[in-house]
């Protein structure tokens, strides 16, 4: 079997927090909390969930980008979850990230050329036809004018900065992109082509994603396995077409419920789940499976013992002690 381009076992990450102005007492938040995930080469993992579930701060922290508080993370066969300062320089030309909000994360102060030649000169890359040139084409490749080249990021588009971005990862020629929310704050024309823009390259290049969104729609077209989380954990992952077609969390089942459908004959005949409840505090997760006080199928079992997180079927992993598909058998 080939060996995972990046594997993740275990991977937690934890913020302390003080209880109040006036309080000694601190407490953590389990911003994610025992997380297990491989990538392969020129594969899209799609990272799914809630808002506030933990997605974002994984993809953060396996690129350590985050320290992680636990866990251990491998790439290429390497555990890198321990090395220092200089040696993850030089792993940032192997796994880069794109983030949600382009234009907070392009310095208003630099010309798009100054922010994409950068990387060249922080990992001292030398382009065979100079740094300008180099840049030059990158802008092209994402769909920008190389005249671009002396413009500022206010006097590009939503989408014309996610583009510029994009080209800023691609810069050092890395193996993996994390993709933090990359589509959610444009308009949906947009995403369409920052999507398939994500995908030509792949298809070019090989280039692995794990592409974090809460849009199940826009993460069943990009992602070849789809992994949901909540509050901090994994709950379900199989490959794209099993899980939405075969889901077997509740949880899994609720989100695909609340995503609408494009024939809306199927979408009026089919049946919502309405979790009751607020998603709990990461602080004090409620103890044994920490879906069960939203769970509509929860019993006495899942508040005393926490779920495994088992392979049910081959590729299919679920973290329940009364998956749906049993459910439906009995």
């Amino acid at each position: 079997m080939t060996e995972p381009l990046l594997r993740v076992t275990g991977l937690r990450k934890h913020f302390p927090t003080k209880g109040g102005l006036l309080s000694r007492n601190r407490s953590v938040v389990k911003a994610v909390d025992g997380v297990s995930l491989e990538v392969a080469g020129g594969e899209t993992v799609g990272l799914v969930g809630e808002s506030g579930c933990g997605k974002s701060t994984t993809g953060r922290t396996m690129l350590r980008a985050l320290e992680p508080t636990s866990g251990r993370i491998e790439f290429d066969g390497r555990d890198i979850t321990g090395v220092g300062r200089e040696e993850l320089r030089k792993l940032r030309r192997e796994m880069q990230m794109i983030f949600q909000d382009p234009f907070s994360s392009l310095n208003p102060r630099h010309t798009v050329g100054t922010i994409l030649a950068a990387p060249f000169e922080i990992q001292g890359i030398k382009a065979p036809n100079g740094v300008k040139a180099a840049v030059r084409d990158l802008l092209s490749r994402v769909g920008l004018s190389p005249e671009h080249y002396n413009r500022y990021p206010h006097e590009f588009s939503g989408g014309q900065r996610q583009r510029i971005g994009i080209a800023r990862a691609l810069a050092v020629q890395p193996r993996l992109i994390v993709c933090d929310e990359p589509v959610s704050a444009l308009d949906v024309s947009i995403q369409a082509e920052i999507i398939n823009l994500l995908q030509d390259i792949q298809a070019e290049t090989g280039i692995a994603y794990v592409f974090v969104a809460h849009d199940l729609s826009v993460v069943r077209h990009i992602s070849d396995r789809v992994a949901v989380m909540y509050l901090g954990k994994v709950m379900e992952s199989a490959t794209s077409d099993e899980l939405y077609e075969r889901p077997l969390h509740p949880y899994t089942n609720a989100l695909l419920s609340a995503a609408p459908l494009p024939d809306p004959v199927q979408q009026r005949a089919r049946e919502k789940i309405v979790l009751q409840g607020d998603l709990p505090s990461p602080s004090d997760p409620p103890s044994g499976c920490v879906f069960r006080t939203r769970c509509p199928m929860a019993q006495q079992v899942c508040a005393e013992v926490t779920p495994a997180y088992a392979e049910h079927s081959p590729g299919h992993w679920v973290a329940c002690h009364f998956p749906e598909d049993e459910q439906l058998a009995a």
